[in-house]
């Protein structure tokens, strides 16, 4: 028996074929080979068409099934995994209304900060856990204001993942995990907040059917069971945003636990057991995977937009897309650490929520046309992500979160052996790096749900840990001065 993940990420749709029996992936493929593109009209805007996922997804389904020679008919169950916060509107008919606005579009942010200031701080750090900051309410605001006509047709909004299990099931279903990410959820009440639905003029029937995280969501209709040979009936038995799908992929359940990523963008994610919101909502809660009535489990979530998409942007325009990315990294090895004073601020993918969603954008400092060369860039990009996410990370401190030990997957920006001597030093944690990913964690997660495995335990007997790294403390003192000469240049720049 098998099980088919599949991660609807903004680069690239993947998805995994995996044995429930023997706990490892089988098959795996993505599409399309190179990034998907993301429309930007507009300064600090970013938009993707939806049936592009999933015309993506049909034809990795179709690699994956043919390199296996493993039968669409022998998967028992599904599990999406999907990129944040995106935006995506249907009228009755499930016709898509408009491209979706995803994760890194800044337009909304001012309709999120007048709504913090409207309808309250208390209300929002204390019901909702965050600003309605640029997330998918803020977004769904915007289409309100200013596309009227298009606004009145609409029918229900979803997220990315909704939109992929609709298409997969004719079904429109979402989880209060994908509602709390979009900033619709009421924390104390376990319910979409009125207070949001009220403030934005939103009626409560655009809201999608709420559907656990976990369990029989929907099904496989017959429509695509004709076109893709996946059995009638087959359960859709998992859903997550990416972050959380991630920390799940990782068995990172529990309080005092911590994953990160570092695709398209850098994330740290840490379980708590606390309704804890950040006032300046620099971090975000979301409720994680596993939450129910019984137990509190949030995700607490720092994010830089630019990170592997900087690597990628570096690969196009400074490099080559002849050269590899193992390429890249063996050139950033041959530099000291501190890339003889060249600092890279890696912010030129939208509003940075670390910074209370300002467009930074992106640059370098101290470029010296005699000294630096491609090397210094690359390895200079590196120490600039991490040092991003060790801004980010003194403010899960603030809050209490103390991540002594990090679990990523052996993946993106972890594949770097300099990515991971700055990480360890930086942050001052472990790290442990697993093999698996994100569709093969929506994999697991699907099996789970429905039943195929009895607990987590089981579910997780599996996974195996690929290495683990350790701060040095030498390189923990020279990467401290580093870190402090970078962040004290940035907040010179941007008066922070």
């Amino acid at each position: 028996m098998y099980s088919l993940g599949i991660d609807i990420g903004s680069s690239s749709i993947k998805v995994s074929i995996f044995d429930i029996k023997e706990g490892v992936s089988k098959a795996s493929a993505s599409f399309p080979e190179k990034e998907l593109d993301i429309i930007s009209p507009e300064k600090g805007w970013a938009e993707q068409d939806p049936s592009v996922w999933w015309d993506c997804f049909l034809k990795a389904f179709s690699m994956a099934t043919t390199k296996s020679a493993i039968p669409a008919g022998t998967i028992v169950s599904i599990g999406i995994s999907y990129q944040m916060h995106g935006l995506v509107l249907v009228d009755k008919e499930q016709k898509v209304l408009r491209s979706s606005i995803i994760w890194c579009d800044s337009r909304a942010v001012p309709y999120g900060e007048k709504a913090f200031a409207e309808i309250g701080e208390h209300y929002c750090v204390n019901k909702l856990l965050n600003s309605p900051g640029n997330f998918t309410a803020a977004k769904l605001a915007w289409v309100k204001e200013n596309e009227p006509g298009l606004f009145s047709k609409v029918h229900k909004f979803m997220l990315p993942g909704d939109f992929i299990a609709m298409k997969l099931s004719g079904n429109i279903t979402t989880t209060a995990t994908g509602l709390s990410e979009g900033i619709f959820w009421d924390f104390n009440k376990r319910q979409v907040s009125e207070g949001v639905l009220g403030y934005f003029g939103f009626h409560s029937d655009m809201v999608p059917e709420l559907v656990p995280a976990f369990g029989v969501q929907s099904s496989i209709s017959a429509e695509i069971s004709k076109s893709t040979g996946l059995n009638e009936g087959t359960p859709i038995a998992y859903r997550a945003g990416d972050q959380p799908n991630n920390a799940f992929s990782l068995n990172v359940l529990n309080p005092g636990e911590v994953a990160a990523t570092a695709g398209t963008s850098g994330v740290i994610y840490a379980v708590t057991d606390e309704n804890t919101g950040d006032k300046l909502s620099r971090v975000n809660t979301f409720l994680h995977v596993n939450d129910n009535e019984e137990k509190t489990r949030n995700g607490i979530l720092l994010c830089v937009n630019g990170t592997g998409i900087l690597n990628s942007w570096l690969r196009k325009n400074i490099a080559s897309e002849n050269i590899s990315y193992e390429e890249m990294n063996e050139l950033a090895a041959q530099v000291e650490p501190g890339s003889e004073g060249l600092f890279f601020y890696p912010f030129g993918n939208g509003a940075e929520r670390i910074f209370l969603n300002k467009l930074l954008l992106s640059s370098m400092e101290n470029l010296d046309f005699n000294r630096h060369n491609s090397s210094h860039v690359f390895r200079a990009s590196q120490e600039g992500i991490v040092f991003a996410l060790k801004y980010g990370f003194d403010v899960l401190n603030q809050l209490g979160v103390e991540g002594k030990t990090i679990r990523a997957g052996k993946a993106n920006m972890f594949l770097s052996p300099v990515f991971r001597e700055v990480f360890v030093n930086t942050i001052n944690a472990d790290l442990e790096l697993y093999e698996t990913d994100g569709a093969e964690g929506a994999a697991r997660g699907a099996a789970l749900g429905a039943g195929f495995y009895t607990s987590e335990k089981e579910a997780f007997k599996s996974l195996k840990c690929l290495g683990k790294y350790s701060p040095e403390p030498a390189l923990q003192n020279k990467y401290r001065d580093l870190y402090n000469q970078w962040k004290t240049q940035l907040q010179t720049k941007h008066n922070l």
